[in-house]
């Protein structure tokens, strides 16, 4: 009986640590949001977001391009987590990326900077 309940106590001790463990992991996801306004200060809703990472960065950053759709709140969610899972969010926590906001008339060109597990916002403003 004494063996069983060390066996036990040993097991959940196992399983108490392999918790504590997996809960230092960071949860937060990396997000890079984009805000599109208009000359007249108004949200863009409907615009084309292009991010692509900037090789020329220094620390350079990885090939990476995504496009996002502003919402009806006139902004573009990219989750950019996929980035800094295959870069290794370890060796490069940081990234730039070149950022291009368009709708059938404007195009305007930005630059933003993320780091892994933050959420990073800018504003482009369409001529």
């Amino acid at each position: 009986m004494g063996k069983l309940i060390g066996k036990v106590g040993v097991l959940a001790m196992i399983l108490l640590s392999l918790g504590v463990l997996h809960s230092c992991e960071n949860k937060n996801p990396s997000v890079v949001k984009i805000f599109v306004r208009s000359s007249s200060n108004e949200l863009v809703s409907g615009a084309k977001v292009i991010i692509i990472g900037d090789p020329s960065s220094d620390p350079a950053t990885q090939a990476y391009i995504d496009t996002v759709i502003t919402n009806d709140s006139g902004f573009a969610y990219f989750n950019v987590q996929p980035y800094y899972d295959a870069a290794g969010e370890e060796d490069n926590p940081v990234a730039y990326f070149d950022i291009i906001a368009k709708t059938d008339l404007l195009q305007e060109n930005g630059y933003i900077r993320s780091r892994v597990h933050t959420t990073a916002v800018e504003t482009i403003f369409l001529p």
